[in-house]
């Protein structure tokens, strides 16, 4: 899990983090077409969540030992849960289409299974 890392590349370099910029960007693509009455809302909070993912990524990264990177990964997945919600959410409203929400669910399941094993790795890693 962490080999990108031992290499020197960074978190950057860890799947996980690419999947999760990927998200990024998928949710601000698919919030512009959210109702404008949702710019402070629905719109803020999902994007807000879905940057908190890889941004704690980075930032646990940057902390002085694994216990405290340990702790911003589970911070990141907690971000992932409350995404997974509001898709399910802006589904519901008619936001978006069931076809467009099952693909992000499974995005956010897919991210937040590397994130579990992400807080393993560092849980059973030596300082």
């Amino acid at each position: 899990m962490l080999e990108g890392m031992k290499k020197g590349k960074g978190v950057e370099a860890l799947e996980v983090f690419k999947k999760s910029h990927k998200l990024v960007l998928d949710v601000y693509r698919i919030t512009k077409e959210f109702p404008t009455g949702e710019k402070f809302g629905l719109i803020t909070q999902m994007r807000r969540a879905s940057t908190s993912i890889p941004a704690n990524l980075i930032e646990g990264s940057e902390r002085a030992g694994r216990l405290e990177y340990r702790r911003f990964v589970s911070i990141a997945k907690g971000s992932a849960g409350e995404l997974k919600y509001y898709f399910l959410l802006a589904k519901d409203l008619g936001y978006i289409s069931v076809e467009d929400y099952l693909p992000f669910r499974d995005q956010l399941d897919e991210v937040g299974k590397m994130l579990s094993g992400l807080v393993k790795s560092l849980s059973t890693a030596k300082e």
